[in-house]
């Protein structure tokens, strides 16, 4: 028997990539057109993988994407250079200052020490995203969303999806015209048209929840 070969992993790379992907879900789903035609292209978003971008998903946890970038901003130039082991030598009060919250605190130094006793994040690089996530939800404090957003932001996962993230169960509403913002299982179910472009659909619908954000009284339950 000829012998199976691995399903391939579609990396988003570059702007090119990014846009092929696009039209891709543009043919194949009249929603992805209608929010294409209301917020364009969306950007390339790529974060540094390994520690320094995990660090960063960290610090925008449940945050607003202006807060994140400030915390992180002063983050980076408490942490020089912005490695485990810099992260380990910083007192607690050093790490407030720069505003993380002590349950932000702890879950940074969890990675870091994870990292100093032998986790390679570099390894999860063409790790499948089954073993992605059960490596990094294995670490204190990092949930499916991080685990997500991570494959996203840093990895480039093409098919890679974060049904967890409130921004993206709003747009899907907006969009689709749904009376109440899908739960996490709902969006993932919707998702499975735009396989395997699901990371670029992501993209396109945080692109669409900045042009057409949610009205007070557009959603019940949001």
């Amino acid at each position: 028997m000829p012998a199976t070969s691995k399903p391939r992993t579609r990396i988003i790379s570059s702007d090119a990539d990014l846009r092929a992907a696009v039209r891709a879900l543009k043919r194949k789903c009249e929603h992805m057109r209608l929010i294409h035609a209301a917020a364009g292209d969306p950007p390339l978003r790529r974060h540094q993988p390994g520690f320094e971008g995990l660090a960063r998903i960290i610090v925008g946890q449940q945050l607003s994407i202006a807060s994140a970038e400030a915390i992180w901003g002063r983050l980076k130039l408490a942490v020089e250079p912005m490695s485990p082991q810099a992260f380990i030598a910083l007192d607690d009060d050093a790490l407030r200052k720069a505003g993380l919250s002590r349950g932000k605190v702890r879950t940074l130094r969890a990675v870091s020490f994870a990292i100093a006793d032998g986790l390679d994040l570099d390894e999860l690089q063409t790790a499948p995203e089954t073993v992605v996530h059960e490596t990094l939800t294995a670490l204190p404090g990092i949930g499916p969303w991080s685990a997500d957003i991570y494959l996203l932001f840093c990895l480039g996962r093409a098919d890679a999806f974060a049904p967890g993230d409130l921004a993206l169960q709003t747009a899907a509403a907006r969009a689709m015209n749904l009376v109440e913002r899908p739960s996490r299982d709902d969006l993932n179910a919707i998702a499975e048209r735009w396989r395997p472009w699901r990371g670029v659909a992501a993209h396109m619908l945080w692109a669409y929840y900045k042009v057409a954000p949610m009205g007070a009284d557009d959603l019940r339950n949001a």
